[in-house]
């Protein structure tokens, strides 16, 4: 019996992926993580309230969401090759539109859902990819290629100040419309693992390539099944809760910072500080991932529940060093979440569903995207506070956590179950050998 089944190479070539993975995090959710810088400014500019601002974010960061099933479809019509290209060029269409400043409105359609659909089609074919082309060395290959996104981040905080007091906030938006162009070149990089064909020889083998022709088959009908999977339902509920939670901070921390006293630079500077921990977050739980000496789910918890606590205790910070403290311990944890909440779903869905999975858990992840940022302006509006908005994160985070928990138990446990079913496939296939081999002796 023969197979054909795509093997990832685990290295040579993809770590040429990672790397174009890398470059694709910057002109994408670095970019939307400096979009404080443009809050106070297009809020002052067309004089409306902290949560009106905050839609423009809400809407990029939902359409980086909802554009993932959409993503993942195309990756499966075409190549992820294909669609980070296309992804490249509706960010940068939407950026270079957004400079035209006509309305507020208009802001809605162009920075948030033309920008925000081609950072979905980027971000999450490039995630793929790395997937793909990685088993054993998969979390730690995962976070070497979203460190891009902290690398850049340290960059473009004080340099997108920088632009925004040379040309303007407009001007600065042209700009990073031409920085993201660049995705194209990414997109160039990534080259479409080929399946080879070989014999299938025990019964893994056999499973795995009928569950192939299998997936083949009903692919379309894949993503409604996952739900059905209560462990994958819980996971997307701690997505919607997380998601609320992330985006928050680095909206506000800017102006929370500004609001007591602080101008210039020295805002842009914790942002840029902010990203360095969240690099050394990515890497360390990335490589203590590899490691194993946990699994997954529960080091997602911990870190999840911790970055909850520190969010809480944010506010009480009212002079710069104390900010710096706790915006850094936020970037270490938050890069702990990022480096392992991805890959987490292929415990929950096994590989071969990671395509479609990743599609659906990014979906309905937009709910909460869609809804924090918004739900925290409010907040800031009705109490003149900008603490009330990291008070809403934390809780947030805290509620998510609790999510992962029970999804982890049911993982060990459905792992539990299937091990014994597991031996007694092998244990029967090899007696069947056995038998066939005294078989031929005989004759």
């Amino acid at each position: 019996m023969k197979s054909r089944k795509v093997e990832p190479p685990d290295g040579g070539y993809g770590w040429v992926v990672v790397m174009s993975a890398f470059f694709t995090m910057g002109p994408t959710p670095a970019v939307l993580k400096n979009f404080g810088h443009f809050f106070i400014e297009i809020q002052n500019h067309f004089g409306v309230q902290a949560s009106t601002t905050s839609w423009v974010t809400s809407t990029t960061i939902a359409m980086l969401h909802l554009g993932a099933p959409a993503a993942s479809a195309m990756t499966l019509q075409f190549s992820q090759r294909v669609v980070i290209m296309l992804g490249g060029l509706l960010a940068t269409l939407g950026m270079v539109l957004a400079s035209l400043d006509l309305s507020l409105p208009w802001l809605y359609l162009t920075m948030g859902i033309l920008q925000g659909t081609g950072l979905s089609f980027s971000w999450i074919s490039a995630n793929s990819m790395v997937s793909h082309y990685f088993v054993r060395w998969r979390p730690i290959a995962f976070a070497i290629a979203s460190s891009g996104e902290c690398v850049f981040a340290v960059i473009f905080s004080p340099f997108f100040k920088w632009l925004i007091d040379t040309y303007s906030w407009r001007g600065a938006l042209l700009i990073i419309g031409g920085l993201q162009l660049n995705l194209c070149v990414c997109g160039a990089l990534m080259r479409p693992l080929k399946k080879t064909t070989r014999p299938a020889q025990d019964t893994k083998d056999s499973l795995e390539g009928d569950a192939t022709t299998l997936l083949a088959k009903k692919r379309t009908f894949f993503q409604c099944f996952l739900m059905r999977k209560p462990e994958f339902f819980l996971y997307i509920l701690f997505a919607i809760f997380s998601a609320a939670g992330f985006f928050i901070p680095p909206l506000f921390l800017v102006p929370f910072a500004s609001s007591l006293g602080m101008d210039k630079y020295w805002p842009a500077m914790i942002l840029s500080v902010l990203a360095s921990a969240d690099l050394a977050g990515r890497l360390i739980c990335g490589w203590i991932a590899n490691m194993r000496l946990v699994r997954n789910l529960q080091l997602l918890t911990m870190v999840a529940t911790l970055l909850g606590v520190v969010l809480l205790l944010l506010p009480i910070s009212q002079n710069y060093w104390a900010i710096l403290v706790f915006a850094s311990l936020y970037g270490f944890l938050f890069g702990c979440v990022v480096a392992i909440h991805v890959t987490a779903i292929v415990d929950i869905v096994t590989l071969e569903c990671f395509d479609s999975g990743l599609g659906l858990f990014m979906l309905l992840r937009s709910i909460g995207g869609f809804t924090g940022p918004p739900a925290a302006g409010w907040l800031v509006d009705y109490t003149n506070n900008y603490s009330v908005a990291f008070y809403l994160s934390g809780v947030c985070l805290i509620v998510s956590a609790a999510f992962v928990v029970l999804v982890d138990r049911l993982v060990h446990k459905r792992r539990e179950a299937a091990e014994p079913q597991v031996y007694c496939a092998i244990d029967q296939q090899e007696d069947w050998e056995t038998a066939k081999a005294e078989s031929d002796t005989v004759t």
